[in-house]
């Protein structure tokens, strides 16, 4: 069977489960076995499983009246009811309470082996579906301007490989998307695509999420949970801002890329992943390796091919063809009419520097809509950009403190620390409405702050 699943088994019969449990766990599945439908309906609120597959008559509350108890809580785990005592009424009942199908006993391995691996297909192709639905428009990559064009080129190059690729770019410059974009034009398209942010993690967790963890490995894992490269097996795993990984987690990671096993906390057994690594910071990796807040044989191993992506201030070609996309996207979401830009107003959008980027972009175009009732023109942009003016980002970008010299590197740095502090002063130091206005994390403008050197105690106390 292609891919290994998760199923809970409900049975009263103690040789009923044994049989099936062994069956399922030479074609390479995960089985957990359970004599009581009360105790299972207690395993399906704490745990996802793959699939359900469940007697029919047991003691206490019988097949059916799980099922039903399965759909009132809103359980999506598909259901494979079996009885020794069927009849017509008992599997057209248990259709109509969401039953995938129903089995007589005695049942043959090869034939419920092929039942589960159905099911297990429909269940997949249903998420498909509803995650295509969610994902329409939503990660598409929208560009017409030279510096994109180069950046695609190389995706186009490097995406069929399985070279490990390290994305580069400012916050908000459209990471994942090109991570999304290098798994769905790769041979692993058809497999998962899995992502974890380094920096939103507490350094405590983040074995438990890469890795997986055994029932009881730590207080409060209540049940058995399959970390981030066991979900990605055959596909691809994005590593979001693994420049704000810990240095212990590092090596633990480093040696999964060399070894290609992972261990779950509190196991006493390595799983082999088949998984595709991609990373992404918007740091200076290099400089962290030379620092030693990066490992160094880790950045070997996940700096193959860098790959940069630049700024909108950088693109500004691109600005009308993504103010169109949003805004279409924003409107249709909404129940809006379809709005269109003055030319004007996409000047005013192109004057300014976005510290945010693109999404700092949509955002602001989101704000434009709510401003406007028709063409979308400069005063409503004026209104809905931050309210440090174009002609103020400008003067900033050319005077920023130590920006007219020195490395790129640190003339963006620079320039950085004066939006920054700017964009502070303007919303009264309040570190929320701060973050909305440049469209960044709350938590990640904290980062921000402390990477660029900006005492928040300091700059309150002179108020």
């Amino acid at each position: 069977m292609p891919h290994k699943a998760n199923l809970l088994i409900v049975d009263d019969d103690a040789n009923t489960l044994a049989s099936l449990a062994r069956a399922f766990r030479l074609a390479g599945h995960e089985a957990t076995v359970c004599d009581s439908a009360v105790r299972a309906l207690e395993l399906a609120r704490a745990q996802r499983f793959d699939l359900i597959l469940s007697d029919v008559v047991m003691p206490s509350k019988d097949g059916l009246s799980f099922l039903e108890d399965l759909k009132n809580l809103g359980v999506a785990s598909p259901v494979v009811m079996i009885s020794g005592q069927a009849n017509i009424e008992m599997a057209v009942r248990a259709t109509r309470l969401g039953a995938v199908d129903f089995l007589e006993k005695p049942i043959s391995s090869d034939k419920l082996l092929v039942t589960v691996e159905n099911a297990l297909k429909r269940k997949r192709l249903e998420e498909e579906n509803v995650e295509l639905r969610q994902r329409l428009g939503k990660h598409e990559l929208i560009w017409t301007s030279e510096a994109m064009r180069r950046v695609m080129a190389q995706v186009e190059r490097i995406a069929a490989s399985e070279t490990r690729v390290c994305i580069l770019g400012e916050t908000g410059t459209g990471k994942e998307l090109i991570a999304r974009t290098l798994h769905e034009r790769s041979a692993r398209r058809e497999a998962p695509f899995v992502t974890l942010n380094c920096a939103a993690v507490p350094a405590e967790l983040i074995e438990s999420e890469l890795f997986g963890h055994e029932k009881g490995a730590f207080t409060g894992a209540a049940a058995r949970h399959a970390g981030k490269f066991e979900q990605a097996h055959g596909g691809t795993l994005f590593l979001d801002e693994i420049g704000d990984m810990p240095l212990p987690m590092q090596a633990k990671l480093l040696r999964v890329l060399e070894e290609g096993e992972v261990e779950r906390v509190g196991g006493d057994r390595a799983l082999r992943v088949d998984v595709r690594v991609l990373v992404a910071t918007h740091r200076n990796l290099e400089e962290l390796a030379r620092q030693g807040s990066f490992r160094q044989d880790l950045f070997h191993r996940v700096f193959v091919f860098p790959l940069q992506l630049p700024p909108l201030r950088e693109r500004l070609d691109d600005i009308p063809v993504l103010a169109a996309h949003f805004a279409a996207q924003i409107a249709a979401q909404n129940g809006w009419k379809s709005r269109t830009f003055a030319s004007e107003a996409l000047a005013a959008l192109q004057q300014y520097a976005w510290p945010g980027n693109v999404r700092e972009l949509r955002n602001v175009i989101e704000r434009v809509l709510l401003l406007s009732s028709d063409e979308v023109d400069a005063a409503s942009v004026q209104l809905a950009l931050p309210q440090l003016s174009s002609a103020g980002v400008g003067a900033v970008f050319s005077t920023a403190s130590g920006a007219s010299s020195g490395s790129l590197a640190e003339r963006v740095e620079a320039f950085e620390r004066d939006v920054l502090l700017a964009e502070l002063k303007r919303n009264h130091h309040h570190m929320t409405n701060t973050a909305r206005a440049l469209g960044l994390e709350r938590s990640h403008l904290y980062k921000k702050c402390q990477q660029l050197g900006i005492d928040l105690r300091a700059i309150r106390s002179d108020r």
